[in-house]
């Protein structure tokens, strides 16, 4: 059962508004589905109007930022309930051990190191939460076109595809959550004990 959905997204609000709007959309889904928002803790950008969204609608927020962030005066003082932690890296591993599945929106490069790190995690079999891309306006329309270059040249396993998913609307991805079945994959080769 999907509880808590940690979402990766940027502190920049983006060129499009269409983004801003995406995660007010998919602040108002997570709202009416009474699932509880973890993120990265910030009161800026595509964050700051995902977690306000959250919290004008009623719902719970819990966001984790390192105390580096807070002290540039960007941690969200209105939260639910606000982690601040020594590093980043306590920061990853804080939200991924309270969420039941991750979503990316629209963000940079800390957002790409996020999803890509749960990813990872998923193909080792360390967790077998769904994990998926919120493609608003077609942001990840290339990122999607370079896994597969990834998996035409043998670094990605096909079967690994299906770790990662991607929809438009977030009532559709959550609905794929919901039924998200992890794949069952060796990872490692056995070798011949002779």
């Amino acid at each position: 059962m999907i509880k808590r959905i940690c979402v990766f997204c940027g502190s920049s609000p983006g060129r499009h508004p269409k983004y801003l709007e995406g995660a007010k959309q998919l602040a108002r889904v997570l709202v009416s589905q009474g699932i509880h928002l973890v993120y990265g803790g910030a009161n800026v950008g595509v964050m700051g109007i995902l977690a306000d969204t959250v919290l004008e609608g009623g719902g719970e927020v819990t966001g984790i930022i390192p105390q580096a962030l807070v002290q540039k005066e960007v941690g969200h003082q209105g939260l639910t309930d606000l982690r601040i932690v020594a590093s980043m890296h306590e920061r990853k591993a804080m939200m991924a051990d309270l969420a039941d599945g991750f979503i990316a929106l629209p963000g940079g490069l800390g957002t790409l190191e996020e999803l890509f790190e749960v990813l990872t995690w998923a193909q080792l079999g360390f967790h077998e939460k769904p994990c998926g891309l919120l493609n608003i306006c077609g942001y990840y329309d290339k990122l999607i076109a370079f896994v597969e270059h990834a998996i035409d040249e043998l670094f990605v396993k096909e079967e690994h595809r299906s770790i990662l998913l991607l929809e438009e609307n977030p009532e559709k991805l959550l609905d794929r959550f919901k039924t998200y079945q992890a794949p069952r994959l060796k990872k490692w080769i056995e070798k011949d004990e002779t």
